[in-house]
């Protein structure tokens, strides 16, 4: 069997079982949806002026422009592993293609370009796309600004009224003479395509939105075109020959060597062009808001099999490199392509195109199109990613990149860059600044950089500086640290505690596990790995048994308190407390630095709750600081309203990986929602839907169940006493938590209930017969779930994988679907509704499993689907 045949079979069984959970396979028979169909024009509409454009640029006849854009849309659609990505020719290769034009003449280029094909082949078959993303951002970034200011000095020629040199030096040095020798004609139509490019898409108002639907690259190009036609000015125009004279691939002709670097270099740009495209189009997708379908993440191996395939034919019917485009694929995902069917859709109407609108297309000028293309180079060289680089200081690999492919070409210009980057990289793992300081008292060891045995011999003179018996901190301001250096600070601390000092270890890596005979320090403490984000990283103090909680935010808790534990309370099984306090100790004398003016008073939980503040102040405070005093200057602006139980297991910012600004919160027992108009004598959670949907404006409101719910057990057990009773007319004793008479108001037939004169009920209520409580009263909102799940009329909800454990997850389950209901009928939730500006979503949350389960609703059944974790995500350790 071919190495090819797993990727292939991967994707197969991916797109058999893309249906929804229990519904049938898809039939055999094409589809086209409406949204693929108006995507495609879209795309169309760009493709044809920057294929013609980038085959202008590269000095290929510009037929070859239009066999990649086919070939692309159809072969690269069809075969490859990014249903939403565009591939055609792309400005990334530009450089490249008319490098090999120059040296080899057009027919040993398509030639090429077939060798390339196969060799992404061979790569895709062997299934190392996603070695191809290893490569340095700096590095990628790096090569495209270059191309972008390679292609930029070149069309920067054409637009003057010129022709552009053979290298990037040369044009630059043509350029004082160009400028002396311009032709007005060229320059105007240039202007008017760059005009129309760059305000276009920032026409205001109503009218400006419907007219920018149009692209504007079309509407630059075709804008020109009719004042250049309607004026008269003479210019040289596209010239689109015969196709029966259209020059396909020969034979490659050449020095092997230069041949093989040529393949080398377009496989490269081609495959981590394309790879990378794919990554960024599942963003586009991911962020898509709206019911539109969204298609499964990109399989990158398959990707680079159809990217080879597509080289391949393109290379042989005489077209050029075939790599996916950034901009056409954009297009592609905001115009609401919901598969593969508009690329290849977009493919056929290249080909028409082509083939019926000849006269159309030689009407454009080329110094229009030399503008667009020159735009387009532009727009690579990026301030974004400039300011990316400069944020993670990797500025001289960005700069010796670009410099690399402007002066010297793509492939030696990345390799400089690879060469730079691996440099720096050692040279970081290897530069580590370690002082000592003291300031009142304490001393404090600073550690810079990443501490390997390297830094040891330093680290440990930095140590013995501090006296024995002196309080010590260590900030350890590295992500990585290896054994060695490990070792030489745990022996350190080791021995410095036994001589009545204390340590305190802070910065990223501040949770280091100790094995000092101390009880803080032979409990192990939860450590901060190298995925861990430093924003979440507390100071962890291991100076004495009473300095050392080791909880950490968003980290497995231990029975749901701290590591560091030798006294738990007897009456209740695993409740310990987050610190022992030493015998005779007040709150202060137990509490954190700097905490103590807020311990006023005994008790462990005012002490848990001062500790969890204090850590929240040192470690977590000056991370999010900047951006809470962003969200008090601006308001909060939340884009969902998420209805959840009050239950203290269930985080809504961790289950949703959400942040401050994001969620607008309203919680209750039971995460029920009163219908309006009902005396439930609660109108606080209708408050909150109004405030959220008319003042905040939510586009989503959510809401949220979870597995074994007190108050659907409550609500059950009610339901099971009242069934019990003497008849179908009996009501609810007062003794449940509903109290008399609570399913149907002063009308119903209360009578006795079983639990009357028994002791307590099933539930928090009273069992001395005085009427509901506050709880019972607010639980009645619960009933309709229960009716619900009794209705036999009613499908019940299902959990997509596995049936449902017992009652209570049924309830639960139903009580999620029912309270979507009786947000419904709300007034505000209606009027959002029928304006298409809200959405409304149901989620049930397995405790025990971690897991959380989607509703999905259709006419037959209403199915709850698991959520799969995000692939390419680094999961915690």
């Amino acid at each position: 069997m071919s190495a090819c045949a797993p990727a292939h079979a991967t994707g197969s069984a991916r797109a058999q079982h893309s249906h929804p959970p229990h519904s049938p396979p898809p039939g055999r028979r094409f589809r086209l949806a409406g949204a693929d169909v108006s995507a495609a024009v879209a795309v169309f509409l760009i493709a044809l002026p920057l294929s013609l454009g980038i085959a202008l640029a590269t000095g290929a006849p510009l037929q070859a422009g239009l066999v990649a854009a086919a070939v692309g849309g159809l072969v690269a659609g069809r075969l490859g592993g990014s249903p939403l990505q565009v591939s055609g020719p792309a400005a990334g290769l530009t450089v490249v293609t008319a490098d090999l034009i120059a040296r080899y003449g057009w027919r040993t280029t398509c030639a090429i370009t077939v060798l390339a094909g196969l060799a992404q082949l061979g790569l895709g078959c062997l299934r190392v796309a996603r070695a191809a993303l290893a490569v340095s951002p700096a590095v990628v970034h790096g090569m495209l600004a270059g191309i972008g200011v390679t292609i930029a000095v070149a069309q920067l020629h054409i637009v003057l009224g010129g022709s552009p040199q053979s290298s990037v030096l040369d044009n630059f040095r043509a350029l004082p003479a160009q400028l002396a020798d311009l032709d007005p004609a060229a320059l105007a139509v240039s202007a008017l395509t760059l005009a129309l490019l760059l305000l276009w898409p920032r026409l205001p108002g109503r009218t400006g939105r419907l007219l920018r639907r149009a692209p504007a690259p079309l509407v630059a190009v075709v804008g020109a075109t009719a004042v250049a036609s309607l004026t008269g000015l003479m210019l040289t125009r596209v010239d689109l020959p015969s196709w029966r004279s259209h020059a396909l691939a020969g034979l490659p002709e050449g020095p092997v060597l230069g041949l093989v670097a040529a393949v080398l270099s377009t496989t490269l740009v081609c495959s981590v062009q394309s790879l990378l495209g794919a990554v960024a189009v599942d963003k586009l997708v991911a962020g898509r808001s709206g019911p539109l379908a969204r298609p499964g993440r990109s399989d990158l191996d398959r990707e680079l099999l159809g990217q080879g395939a597509a080289n391949v034919v393109s290379g042989a019917l005489g077209g050029l490199p075939v790599a996916g485009v950034a901009v056409r694929s954009s297009a592609n995902v905001r115009a609401g392509a919901v598969s593969r069917n508009s690329t290849m859709l977009h493919g056929v109407l290249v080909v028409i195109a082509a083939l019926l609108m000849v006269p159309l297309l030689e009407l454009i000028p080329l110094a229009s199109l030399a503008a667009l293309v020159m735009a387009v180079g532009i727009q690579m060289v990026s301030l974004h990613h400039i300011r990316t680089v400069t944020r993670h200081r990797e500025v001289p690999v960005y700069a010796v990149t670009t410099l690399g492919v402007v002066v010297f070409g793509v492939l030696e210009g990345v390799a400089l860059g690879v060469g730079v980057a691996v440099a720096l990289a050692l040279h970081r793992l290897t530069r580590t600044r370690i002082t000592h300081d003291e300031r009142k008292g304490t001393h404090y060891v600073r550690v810079r950089g990443q501490l390997t045995f390297l830094a040891v011999p330093r680290l440990s003179r930095a140590l013995h500086l501090v006296p024995h018996g002196a309080d010590a901190v260590v900030e350890l301001g590295g992500s990585f640290m290896d054994h060695a250096a490990y070792e030489s600070l745990q022996d350190w601390q080791r021995a410095h505690l036994a001589q009545g000092g204390t340590v305190e270890f802070t910065g990223r890596r501040a949770g280091i596990r100790t094995d000092a005979s101390t009880p803080a320090a032979s409990t192990p403490a939860a450590a901060t790995t190298a995925s861990a984000p430093p924003a979440t990283a507390p100071t962890v103090s291991t100076a004495t048994a009473d300095a050392g909680c080791h909880c950490r935010p968003w980290t497995p808790w231990r029975n749901h308190r701290c590591a560091n534990v030798t006294d738990a309370d007897p009456a209740r099984p695993g409740d310990q407390p987050c610190e022992p306090a030493p015998e005779g100790a007040t709150a202060a004398d137990s509490a954190p630095p700097h905490s103590s003016a807020l311990l006023v008073g005994p008790g462990p939980s005012r002490r848990q709750l001062a500790r969890g503040l204090s850590t929240f102040q040192r470690a977590t405070a000056p991370h999010v600081r900047d951006e809470l005093a962003r969200l008090a200057r601006e308001g909060q602006q939340p884009s969902q309203l998420f209805l959840a139980c009050a239950d203290s297991r269930v985080v809504t910012s961790m289950i949703t990986a959400s942040g401050p600004g994001d969620l607008f919160v309203v919680r209750n027992v039971g995460n029920l929602v009163p219908p309006p108009g009902e005396g439930s004598g609660d109108d606080s959670v209708a408050a909150g839907i109004e405030y959220a949907v008319d003042v905040l404006g939510v586009r989503s409101i959510t809401v949220c169940g979870h597995s074994g719910c007190g108050a659907m057990r409550a609500l059950l057990d009610s339901g099971a006493v009242a069934r019990s009773s003497s008849g179908p007319d009996a009501g609810f004793g007062s003794d449940t938590p509903f109290g008399p008479d609570s399913r149907s108001g002063p009308d119903s037939r209360s009578g006795p209930g079983p639990g009357s004169s028994d002791g307590p009920g099933p539930g928090p209520g009273p069992g001395s017969g005085d009427g509901p409580t506050p709880l019972g009263r607010w639980l009645r909102n619960g009933l309709p779930s229960l009716d619900r799940m009794a209705d036999p009329a009613r499908p019940g909800p299902l959990l997509a994988g596995r049936p449902t454990a017992d009652e209570v997850e049924r309830l639960c389950l139903a009580n999620v679907v029912q309270q979507l209901e009786h947000l419904r009928a709300h007034d505000s939730v209606a009027r959002a509704l029928r304006e298409g500006a809200l959405e409304l979503h149901g989620l049930y949350f397995h405790v025990a499993e971690a897991q959380a389960y989607l509703l999905s609703e259709t006419e037959e059944e209403v199915v709850f689907t698991r959520v799969e974790a995000a692939e390419g995500l680094p999961s915690p350790s």
